[in-house]
């Protein structure tokens, strides 16, 4: 996934994104209307504009059947790498390290957490 495609997706496109790597397949547009009427009240002309966004900056795919249905170009995993370096680029001076620390200073991570991360980290000899 590019940089920039990342870069330009809008916090509200993003919900979008959510729902369509959620469903795991294609959705018809008033599929993906009627979800997101429910879950955040949008209209349907606001879903609508934020479907063609993304279509247009390559980021979900538009398919004509008997209507069209639209996926994602991108997968989630790629865009959550993209925006966990950028995180770490912006705000920790690319440090991966200072953003752990920053989680154990402010008790983001609970006892188990810390486990488990160091059960990643152990090297075997």
């Amino acid at each position: 996934m590019q940089n920039e495609l990342a870069e330009k997706i809008s916090d509200a496109e993003l919900e979008v994104m959510k729902l369509l790597w959620q469903a795991g397949e294609a959705l018809p547009v008033t599929e993906i209307r009627g979800r997101l009427q429910r879950a955040k009240g949008w209209e349907a002309t606001t879903v609508k504009t934020l479907v063609s966004r993304l279509v247009s900056k390559g980021a979900v795919l538009q398919e004509k059947r008997n209507v069209y249905y639209y996926s994602p170009l991108i997968t989630e995993r790629e865009y959550n790498a993209w925006a966990t370096d950028s995180l770490i680029r912006r705000l920790y001076n690319g440090s991966a390290r200072e953003l752990v620390a920053a989680l154990v200073r402010a008790e983001g991570l609970t006892q188990s957490d810390v486990e488990e991360l160091r059960q990643m980290f152990r090297v075997e000899d």
